[in-house]
């Protein structure tokens, strides 16, 4: 299933063929699906509700998605599909094509040996929380100074608590995928600094069930 959330936090089941044009789909306005979730209280959960609790409002959104408003997609304002991520956990130049660019480019690297490295050299890294928006809210260009770039990403979903996970098991706990957009502000700076200002990330424009998807690691990526 594909969900989407857009204008005013409401829940959509995409419908048609999401590759064509926006305009060519439709979405089912499925919004009553998260009637099914927990109540919370304060202090407010650290992870995102409608993520942690996915089967149940999935089921929900199946039984009424035949008799929900049908609307064009063309007509919304898609948000991001995680509201509230409990952090967002990235990877530096975790393709090779993009790693052999950044070498050779001293306008990417700076000079700078943290930004030359490979993934196994430089591990993760995180970005903040509030640099979030989604397709439909637009990114505002903070350093116009300065080069800011867009890396198209492959965005895993975690769906539950992961911890001390085997390579085996990892595939159990995602929930879906998306795509993500990594803006970054070139520069010698951290890069969790120069790639966490507002809405320099990214993310959708809808999530993909991990069952629609078997095998991740052969999907194409293109903006």
């Amino acid at each position: 299933m594909r969900l989407c959330r857009f204008d005013e936090n409401r829940l959509g089941v995409i419908e048609g063929d999401p590759s064509t044009a926006l305009g060519a789909s439709s979405l089912r306005d499925v919004t009553a699906a998260l009637d099914v979730l927990p109540q919370v209280r304060y202090p407010l959960p650290t992870h995102d509700p409608l993520i942690a609790n996915l089967p149940q409002v999935l089921a929900r959104a199946k039984t009424i998605a035949s008799s929900a408003p049908a609307l064009s997609l063309a007509d919304r304002r898609l948000l991001s599909p995680v509201a509230n991520p409990g952090k967002i956990v990235a990877a530096p130049v975790n393709y090779q094509t993009h790693l052999d660019e950044v070498r050779a480019d001293s306008n990417l690297h700076h000079n700078t040996a943290a930004h030359t490295v490979t993934i196994q050299t430089a591990g993760l890294f995180l970005k903040a929380n509030s640099s979030l928006v989604g397709p439909g809210e637009g990114v505002i260009i903070r350093k116009p100074d300065r080069r800011t770039d867009h890396e198209v990403e492959l965005c895993v979903v975690i769906g539950r608590t992961a911890s001390q996970v085997s390579k085996a098991d990892a595939l159990d706990y995602v929930a879906g995928y998306t795509i993500g957009l990594d803006i970054t502000i070139r520069g010698t700076e951290d890069r969790s600094f120069r790639k966490s200002v507002d809405t320099h990330s990214v993310l959708g424009p809808w999530l993909v069930t991990a069952d629609e998807i078997p095998n991740p690691g052969q999907l194409d990526l293109q903006i």
